[in-house]
């Protein structure tokens, strides 16, 4: 069941991830995640009141929200640092590239997960694992030619320096989810770090993007930027509704999770126009072949 929801909740983000894209087109990025944290957080909201308040109405419901004390708190603000810090880094490079390349990029996030999860927590890979990061190793490698063909030097660009950063604090996030998942409620960490999110992005709005305005990219409402948020909202609840199942495994849940890439690749060649399309094919199933083998290597090792 939780292998199902994870495959699930790659589906909707492959949609995140092209709704923001579409939002991010000519607009100014700051404002866009700071409306990103404000519907999510209007989502989660009800939730907290309606748990706190009437707590009989949602009590047996996966949608209860339970009361928690400062022990908890301070670990989920923690969370809502990184992730906002990934969010950051992410809208702003996903503006300036193509989908076609942020999507490969963003798809080597379990690779990170599992090299994480062997400096931190000293596990060690086997082959298949070892096989699976050597993919998407060379995957990297031949995402770089495919990007210069289109004038993007991955060693110089800060844009692709923007994306694989927020991929790494992404790939830490997946392994904080793993230890908050173990100890605390789904509902509580995920209501409360964008509620959390929302005070963080406004303070990035007052004294950063507020003063300067006027001299950089202006802003426009897009429809698609409320889509940005349902879709997120709906990916995060069933992952880590997926996570506090029993037997969930992170590192095969995230992988899965990357899949969201053929969703985001196939509205990029579709939607979006976007060049060079037979090159980069080859990358993103390179990718794929590499999420296989740690797949094997988590259910075989």
């Amino acid at each position: 069941m939780w292998l199902l929801l994870a495959f699930c909740s790659a589906a909707l983000l492959g949609f995140y991830d092209v709704f923001k894209k579409k939002s991010l087109a000519n607009n100014a990025v700051l404002p866009v995640l700071g409306l990103n944290t404000l519907f999510s957080s209007l989502i989660f909201l009800p939730f907290i009141l309606v748990s706190y308040f009437h707590p009989a109405a949602l009590q047996d419901t996966l949608f209860y929200v339970p009361s928690a004390g400062w022990e908890v708190h301070k670990f989920i603000i923690l969370k809502s640092f990184i992730v906002l810090s990934s969010w950051t880094f992410g809208y702003f490079g996903m503006k300036h590239l193509p989908l076609t390349i942020v999507g490969p990029i963003n798809a080597t996030r379990p690779v990170m997960t599992l090299v994480g999860a062997l400096l931190i927590f000293g596990e060690r890979l086997n082959v298949y694992q070892w096989i699976g990061v050597l993919m998407a190793i060379i995957s990297f490698f031949m995402l770089s030619r495919s990007g210069k063909k289109e004038g993007i030097d991955f060693k110089h660009d800060k844009w692709i320096w923007f994306v694989v950063l927020a991929a790494v604090l992404g790939a830490i996030s997946g392994l904080y989810d793993k230890y908050l998942m173990g100890r605390f409620n789904n509902m509580v960490v995920q209501a409360w770090y964008n509620v959390y999110q929302l005070f963080l992005m406004g303070g990035v709005l007052m004294f950063l993007w507020w003063p300067k305005r006027k001299s950089s990219t202006p802003f426009h409402w897009d429809w698609c930027i409320i889509l940005i948020s349902v879709f997120l909202s709906a990916a995060d609840f069933v992952y880590f509704y997926a996570l506090g199942m029993d037997g969930a495994m992170i590192s095969i849940v995230s992988m899965v999770r990357r899949g969201s890439v053929v969703v985001s690749f196939l509205f990029g060649a579709m939607i979006f126009r976007e060049k060079n399309l037979k090159s980069k094919v080859v990358d993103l199933i390179l990718v794929l072949i590499g999420m296989f083998f740690l797949y094997l290597g988590n259910v075989l090792g």
